[in-house]
């Protein structure tokens, strides 16, 4: 059976959207309402959002529509939210909190040195548990439309939708491996000039 994508990719938008909205609603609650509780519920909030677009989609493919690529794109993005979702809440609150409370500007990161080395390793173990969760989605779907694993290189990169996407994902995880923490590790990891920006944050909280 046919699957109508059109409200899957308004699912999508919408919970993107709604990310976004209960994220400034919390950090507005937090900085410029005080409202402390109110801002912890909502950023709390947050994860139910993906949580409702995930079931949506399952349910979808349980009455035995076939995948598409919208179907695809919704476990990236729930992968997405859950391994970077807090990285973008902590960056907005980071920013909120300069903007609003006088709270130090976050430092940049160094271009070189060990500080450049642990962020590239922390930026991958986020894409890491993007992967696996989006994976998890991906298998969780093709479960519910009815399991059956490639038997060929064409259905696995391009006949089936969600497979493809188990693919293309895991390719782009090992190339982010390679040409980040990796790269970093071997070529970044000499000294630089610049200071660290976590001893930085240190000094400034301990004055």
């Amino acid at each position: 059976m046919e699957s109508d994508t059109s409200w899957i990719v308004a699912a999508i938008v919408a919970a993107e959207v709604a990310f976004w909205i209960v994220l400034a609603a919390g950090l507005s609650a937090r900085y410029l309402l005080r409202w402390r509780r109110v801002s912890t519920v909502l950023l709390v909030g947050v994860p139910v959002v993906d949580l409702a677009l995930i079931a949506f989609v399952a349910l979808d493919l349980s009455h035995g529509n076939t995948p598409t690529t919208a179907h695809g794109l919704a476990a990236v993005y729930l992968g997405f939210s859950v391994g970077f979702g807090h990285y973008v809440i902590s960056k907005a609150d980071g920013w909120f909190a300069f903007r609003f409370a006088g709270a130090p500007r976050a430092p940049k990161v160094p271009r070189s040195g060990p500080a450049r080395v642990r962020h590239e390793w922390r930026d991958w173990s986020r894409a890491l548990v993007a992967w696996a969760v989006a994976v998890v989605a991906l298998l969780t779907m093709k479960a519910f439309s009815g399991w059956s694993v490639p038997s060929s290189m064409e259905e696995l990169w391009s006949t089936d939708e969600l497979w493809s996407w188990v693919a293309r994902l895991t390719l782009i995880n090992i190339v982010w491996f390679v040409t980040g923490p990796v790269y970093a590790s071997l070529f970044r990891a000499s000294p630089s000039n610049e200071p660290d920006p976590e001893r930085r944050v240190h000094a400034v909280r301990e004055h």
